[in-house]
């Protein structure tokens, strides 16, 4: 059953500690490795120490057992049939249950979304749709030298859009969404690289301002919540935020929103000013949303059958083991309750998470 937005609000605001609702999405970190080695990544470029490659990395088994997995599955079906179940965490094409899970959770009837650097797309593109995969999100950068650039490798962008290509020769092909972190690599190209898939059948370009904590952030944070909710600064360790070309990106931003495309596009947060694009990046520790939206729609879990709130940009807190409890039970799990009743009594959001996807 589909719960309006505004019973789902009416919850979080008068009673956080028990959601009455079912989590959009379930997030499943699957493997602990990747083929790439990005700017803008701890794991790319092995500042290994933070909660975000922690949570995407720290965890054994590298793979998360197809038993396990198929346990998570049976729930969901169970628990939240009409949850979308996310294969995001590390590279999930290189998962070697990829399609026997993917075709396990079809059998389910479960909605099922791949987010991927496409890599090896087109060698695994038929077995994916055989599987039933409903929706599939493509990390790309830019245009393809910039591209190319940030991800470490010399044809990245060349084998993803041969992936899409071959994923849209077949029936039934998954839609296809575009993810774009902006960087300051990356800046002065959008406006091109969004022009470029005019003629490609895609769904969506959704641009990313970069996300990270810095050393500063990370500081404050602790000092109020270190002891519960250890923070760490993440994803600025080949990233200079004083190189952002910020009036250049406004101009693209401008431009890009004033096209017709045949695909939607958007940014996240939507910075539509000077003013809002220094505070974003000049000013991390000026909040830009109002409240976190991920810890109260979705669950992440590592290859271990560990549980975190949200995905793997939240704490390194787990909140709960899918070999100890239920899906159902974590969702609600004492942990968890706290978490969400913390966030709230701080306003919305931590000092770290103010540059947070899920905070705008």
């Amino acid at each position: 059953m589909n719960i309006p937005q505004k019973i789902k609000s009416a919850n979080i605001r008068l009673y956080p500690q028990k959601l009455f609702y079912s989590p959009e999405w379930l997030v499943l970190g699957v493997n602990n490795v990747c083929n790439l080695h990005c700017k803008m990544c701890d794991v790319g470029t092995q500042n290994l120490e933070s909660n975000f490659a922690q949570n995407l990395i720290g965890t054994h088994p590298i793979n998360m057992p197809l038993d396990l997995l198929k346990t998570i599955i049976d729930q969901q079906a169970a628990y939240f049939p009409n949850s979308k179940l996310a294969y995001a965490f590390t590279e999930p094409l290189v998962y070697p249950h990829l399609v026997e899970s993917l075709t396990y959770a079809n059998q389910k009837g479960l909605f099922t979304t791949l987010t991927t650097n496409a890599l090896t797309l087109k060698h695994k593109a038929e077995k994916l749709v055989q599987a039933g995969l409903n929706e599939i999100y493509i990390s790309l950068d830019g245009p393809q030298d910039i591209h190319n650039e940030i991800r470490g490798h010399k044809r990245s962008f060349q084998k993803a859009l041969e992936g899409i290509e071959k994923l849209k020769s077949y029936p039934n092909a998954p839609k296809i969404l575009i993810i774009c972190a902006i960087t300051e690599w990356n800046i002065g190209h959008l406006k091109a690289f969004t022009d470029s898939f005019r003629k490609i059948n895609i769904e969506e370009i959704a641009f990313m301002h970069t996300q990270f904590a810095d050393p500063q952030m990370a500081i404050l944070h602790n000092q109020i919540w270190g002891e519960q909710y250890p923070a760490t600064d993440s994803n600025l360790d080949e990233i200079n935020l004083k190189n952002m070309n910020l009036p250049a990106l406004l101009e693209e931003i401008d431009a890009i929103n004033q096209e017709n495309y045949p695909f939607n596009t958007y940014f996240a947060p939507n910075l539509t000013t000077l003013d809002s694009l220094t505070k974003y990046y000049q000013k991390p520790q000026e909040f830009i949303g109002k409240r976190c939206g991920a810890v109260f729609s979705s669950l992440m879990i590592k290859s271990d059958g560990s549980v975190i709130p949200a995905h793997g940009r939240c704490y390194n807190l787990t909140i709960g083991n899918i070999y100890e409890q239920s899906l159902n039970t974590i969702w609600n799990s004492q942990v968890i309750q706290k978490f969400r009743k913390d966030l709230l009594k701080a306003g919305g959001l931590f000092p770290a998470c103010s540059r947070c996807c899920s905070a705008f």
